[in-house]
């Protein structure tokens, strides 16, 4: 159905995507724009951003999931929120067609400067199984649903006996040996283990946790001494690193494994917990836009991040950034030459592009090119454990856990978020780790819909049944 909502008419800066790129572009951009008699246009299906590292702790119960996201409203008060998502850009006419989260109404919205934020979505493959099988670790949902799953198969485990039905239901597997695998794997293995501390029919030896990489190491962010390290740490931790390992079907729970690079045949487990962190890739929804995209599907730009087009020249009102764009790494570090696709790039290329949206528009400053060396890598690994490289200094153990903590606690967007994250921090250290299992997430009306339910009239058969029972009760049972 077609229908405009009330919008402004004002001269419009439209931000397509609300994660680190667009949240930060509109929060830097939105009181200078409405001060020239402007206004900015943020369209995101989410009502809020997450902060992706805190996914691990979110999954371990470090941090109250609502912390690690920021809502838009809340903090994006002089901007312009629509929750939809934008289908398609015709940007000759500076116009862009955006859908209700519902899909039940659609809308045209102009603009005069259009950013392309839309962020990255998991990278799969097409392996049998997978897609029923699996959970990814992109958004505070699946985080959600993975510490939810882990607690509970633990409990139910604890109840079955010894056999391959316990096993598979205590066996959790990570496909991925990059910083969201490893932290995710060794967050949950910190919190399983805890909460088998306290279930007396369970001992840790019997919980199994396997990370498979299909690469000959782990990490490629840290150095190879660091990655060796990690792997041993892991290890030592009763964690099972499978390098050189691929998975091949998922089928029913039946994971088959296979070496690479000849691919023969490896191990073959079952599981109830299948994690897939192994990559990530551009929107795809970036394809309906009518820019011009490079082989990996990125929106290309040039280091002002601005797109160009198929020669190479900016799109005049044009612009781009974080994990959807192909921004050259002036530094000569990036892979093929472009910004890896990490936090660390999309909120430093953020701040930058919105300093030269307003320089190119209202003429204040300069538009510049985006140059960043990247500071270095830090991971968590559960309490008091982890690993960094910060600007050359190489950490690990309970001083690398510390500067994950204090690097993800300033990046922490908003002031009010750092606060409550860094509370959440406080009272784990104080009051321990919360294992709590949250049930019925996927059927939250069940209990009053069985309330609401009457129960079924019993059948004639059954009624008599009742009845001659009730008759041979002895009297004082009666």
């Amino acid at each position: 159905m077609a229908y405009t909502p009330a919008l402004s008419d004002r001269p419009r800066v439209l931000v397509v995507g609300g994660g680190y790129v667009g949240l930060y572009v509109a929060l830097k951009l939105q009181k200078k724009v409405k001060a020239h008699g402007g206004i900015v246009t943020l369209v995101d299906p989410l009502p809020y951003m997450t902060y992706q590292p805190f996914l691990p702790e979110v999954a371990a119960g470090s941090i109250e999931s609502r912390h690690a996201v920021v809502s838009h409203r809340m903090h994006l008060k002089q901007t312009e929120v629509i929750t939809g998502r934008v289908t398609s850009i015709d940007h000759a006419n500076k116009t862009a067609v955006v859908e209700s989260e519902d899909g039940e109404v659609s809308f045209n919205v102009p603009y005069r400067d259009v950013v392309i934020a839309a962020g990255a979505v998991t990278r799969t493959f097409p392996i049998p199984g997978l897609a029923e099988e699996g959970i990814g670790l992109k958004t505070i949902e699946e985080a959600l649903e993975l510490r939810n799953t882990v607690l509970e198969r633990i409990e139910a485990g604890s109840i079955m006996p010894d056999g391959p039905e316990k096993k598979r239901a205590l066996t959790f597997v990570c496909v991925g040996g990059g910083f969201a695998g490893i932290e995710a794997m060794t967050e949950i293995e910190d919190m399983a283990r805890h909460a088998a501390e306290h279930n007396p029919r369970l001992k840790r030896s019997d919980l199994r946790f396997v990370l498979v990489e299909a690469m000959g190491r782990i990490m490629p962010e840290v150095t190879e001494h660091q990655a060796e390290w990690v792997v041993e740490h892991m290890r030592s931790r009763g964690i099972e690193v499978l390098l050189n390992t691929s998975l091949a079907s998922a089928v029913d729970g039946k994971l088959d494994l296979i070496n690479m690079p000849d691919k023969t045949p490896a191990q073959s487990f079952e599981t109830d917990t299948l994690l897939w962190t192994a990559g990530v890739q551009a929107n795809p929804v970036v394809r309906n836009f009518g820019f011009e995209l490079d082989e990996r599907g990125r929106v290309k730009a040039n280091a002002e991040l601005r797109i160009i087009d198929a020669d190479g020249k900016p799109v005049e009102g044009a612009w781009t950034a974080g994990d959807v764009a192909a921004v050259p790494d002036l530094t000569g570090g990036g892979v093929g030459g472009f910004c890896v696709p990490n936090a660390q790039h999309a909120v430093r290329q953020a701040k930058h592009l919105a300093k030269n949206i307003y320089a190119e528009r209202w003429g204040v400053g300069q538009v510049e090119e985006y140059k960043h060396k990247n500071l270095g890598a830090v991971a968590g690994f559960g309490i008091n454990k982890g690993v960094a490289k910060v600007m050359g200094v190489k950490l690990k153990g309970p001083l690398a856990w510390l500067a994950h903590r204090g690097y993800h606690g300033f990046a922490m967007p908003t002031v009010e978020r750092k606060i409550r994250v860094i509370a959440d921090w406080l009272l784990n250290a104080v009051l321990g780790r919360d294992t709590t299992e949250i049930a019925d997430l996927e059927t939250p009306y069940r209990a009053f819909r069985t309330a609401a339910t009457p129960a079924p009239k019993p059948k004639p058969a059954e009624k008599k049944a009742e009845d001659k029972a009730d008759e041979q009760a002895p009297a004082d049972s009666r």
